[in-house]
């Protein structure tokens, strides 16, 4: 006989446990102490289970019932029901813990046991920090597009169009992350790919005149501070390498004998190890720094301590003290003068200028070609140019790209 909701509130507990039975395998357990406990009793693979529903009245009769029915859906479908509780319970314990700020911090500690460069991870913290603390607290799995693209859209007005993009493409990675550890079932932020405004793309400025290059050589001569910016500055133009490659430049990686700067793969923006061949003018920079910092780890340490190399703006900084707007040089710019004059030189392979600069080279084979088939010739090459640039900086305004004859190989 069916139970009603006045024989479950009227049942009164007795010395022993009792069951008040309703109908397709659903009890109500009376306990002495006076609980009233829902059961629903299940038979699968042959087997007798119990399945724990909860406790009236927190659980109606027909809460209970409800939960009966679901659960034998499940075993409609060969689904154990406890299994089933079990999972969901896991599942709920994972979703408590999902904040995005969490899931994003998770990712960021999960790239820094991999490896991942220390710059990336600091812009990755700066992304999480940008997005606010209300943010932060949502949970990932209840974010929204239309949320994502508040949050972009602020960063649009204030004309920040790369932050955006960059910005809404970081939140992608986080959202696979917490797809891939079950804390959320899509990338939202992935809708909204196309729904930015697309930045224009915005080159380093450089000096690629070559008169004008002879100017900022004798500046940078001329130029006095701090050893370590004063010597940071006058070895960029000779080595080709991003401004963050060397101001963070370790003594370890620099071998007098063999004459080369090997940057490990962690340091890398592409993530491939890459060797720098040194001229003896960019040798002779690094001896005269070695007599001041050699004892310590960075070639070119903080002013403030030692265990820090020389803050990422330095060389801009020096670079507009001296009279060069952001217009007119940067510390990044001098790749694109080495790029652009020793290409228009006409005396060196492309192939050679790129891997010089620690481009990215498409397709594996002619890569890991490059990577030794072109490394005498980068010799060479960075001889040549620091001479060209020692011609220019001595006033040798006339002297056009390629006027001096490359050493032999």
């Amino acid at each position: 006989m069916a139970l009603t909701d006045t024989a479950v509130r009227n049942a009164k507990p007795k010395a022993k446990p009792y069951k008040v039975t309703d109908s397709q395998g659903l009890y109500l357990l009376v306990n002495p102490k006076g609980s009233k406990l829902w059961r629903v009793k299940y038979r699968i693979n042959g087997v007798e289970r119990k399945l724990a529903i909860g406790a009236y009245p927190a659980i109606t009769l027909a809460e209970a019932r409800a939960a009966r029915d679901a659960a034998r859906k499940q075993l409609a479908h060969d689904i154990d029901p406890n299994a089933a509780k079990r999972q969901a319970k896991v599942e709920a314990s994972i979703r408590a813990n999902n904040s995005f700020s969490l899931v994003a911090g998770e990712l960021i500690e999960k790239k820094a046991r991999e490896g991942l460069a220390e710059p990336t991870l600091k812009k990755m913290r700066w992304f999480v920090k940008l997005l606010g603390t209300d943010f932060g607290k949502r949970p990932v799995s209840d974010i929204t597009p239309q949320e994502i693209l508040h949050e972009l859209r602020k960063q649009e007005k204030r004309g920040k169009l790369e932050t955006a993009n960059l910005l809404r493409s970081f939140i992608s990675r986080v959202f696979r992350f917490a797809v891939a550890t079950a804390r959320a079932d899509r990338d939202p932020a992935q809708l909204l790919v196309g729904a930015l405004i697309t930045p224009k793309v915005k080159h380093f400025a450089a000096i690629t005149d070559p008169a004008q290059l002879g100017g900022l050589l004798r500046a940078i001569d001329d130029y006095q501070g701090d050893p370590a910016v004063m010597h940071a500055l006058r070895l960029t133009p000779h080595v080709f390498q991003r401004p963050g490659e060397i101001r963070q430049m370790e003594w370890a990686e620099v071998n007098f004998e063999k004459k080369v700067w090997t940057l490990p793969a962690a340091k890398m923006k592409m993530r491939q190890p890459h060797a720098v061949p040194l001229s003896s003018q960019a040798l002779a920079i690094l001896e005269s720094m070695r007599q001041l910092t050699g004892k310590g780890k960075y070639v070119f340490p903080s002013v403030r301590t030692r265990d820090r190399s020389i803050s990422e703006n330095t060389i801009n900084a020096a670079l507009r003290r001296m009279g060069y707007s952001k217009d007119e040089m940067t510390a990044h710019g001098f790749r694109t003068t080495a790029s652009s004059l020793l290409n228009e030189s006409g005396k060196w392979n492309p192939d050679a200028i790129e891997r010089a600069l620690a481009h990215m080279v498409a397709g594996s084979v002619r890569r890991i070609y490059n990577q030794s088939a072109y490394w005498p010739e980068r010799v060479a090459m960075a001889q040549w140019w620091s001479d060209h640039l020692f011609e220019l900086r001595a006033g040798g305004n006339q002297c056009q790209p390629g006027s001096l004859q490359p050493q032999s190989h």
